[in-house]
């Protein structure tokens, strides 16, 4: 079993690289890859798409990396492979992005990316730091994770999905914040796992043994 991580240098992987190695040795799920290699992502058994910073920045470095798009398209939507977006990399999954300028995600799940408008003014945007999740819906890559867990944002724009059975979970903060998104045989957080403890990295051991 290989599990690729997505590099299209949207930013530092280090850390998840070291969290998804560690929890795929404890759970036995075989390698961890960090890749830019379409060739490598085809032959893997699960996707993994980080992404930090602004969504049309991230979305110019994916489709500069020539066939790395097409090869997660394949793998997920024609193979039925798991796959797991990671704060930007989760946002790209949306209909479309607000973000400065409009702009297409993948349209995977519908909805929309937008701008955090908390109703309490005091609450600044960045949304940066710990927050409770609260479960929208059960799903195998929550499972051990309950309402009231903690999990690490850095985020100014979220994700609106179209079909509320869509969101798996969401926070507060002045007003709500999605925070997990899935459907069929992906799932994506706005939050980083491979940064919020035991909750996170309970989920990234769930996604690495996961079959949807």
């Amino acid at each position: 079993m290989r599990t690729a991580l997505i590099d299209y240098e949207s930013g530092n992987l280090h850390s998840a690289e070291k969290a998804f190695q560690r929890m795929a040795r404890e759970t036995g799920a075989g390698e961890v890859v960090v890749t830019s290699d379409p060739e490598v992502v085809a032959k893997a058994d699960r996707i993994v798409l980080p992404g930090d910073g602004a969504f049309p920045a991230c979305w110019k470095e994916l489709f500069d990396h020539r066939g790395i798009f097409e090869a997660v398209d394949d793998a997920v939507n024609r193979q039925g492979k798991p796959f797991m977006g990671i704060c930007v990399g989760m946002q790209m999954l949306a209909s479309v992005s607000r973000e400065y300028v409009d702009t297409k995600g993948f349209d995977w799940i519908g909805g929309e990316v937008v701008k955090i408008a908390p109703a309490d003014p005091a609450l600044k945007v960045p949304h940066m730091g710990w927050n409770d999740l609260v479960i929208d819906h059960a799903h195998p890559v929550l499972e051990g994770v309950s309402t009231g867990d903690h999990a690490y944002f850095v985020h100014s724009y979220h994700f609106k999905v179209a079909d509320p059975a869509h969101r798996l979970a969401f926070c507060d903060y002045g007003g709500d914040i999605t925070a997990i998104v899935g459907r069929d045989n992906m799932v994506g957080t706005q939050f980083h796992p491979e940064k919020s403890q035991s909750a996170g990295l309970r989920m990234i051991a769930n996604f690495l043994t996961w079959a949807p």
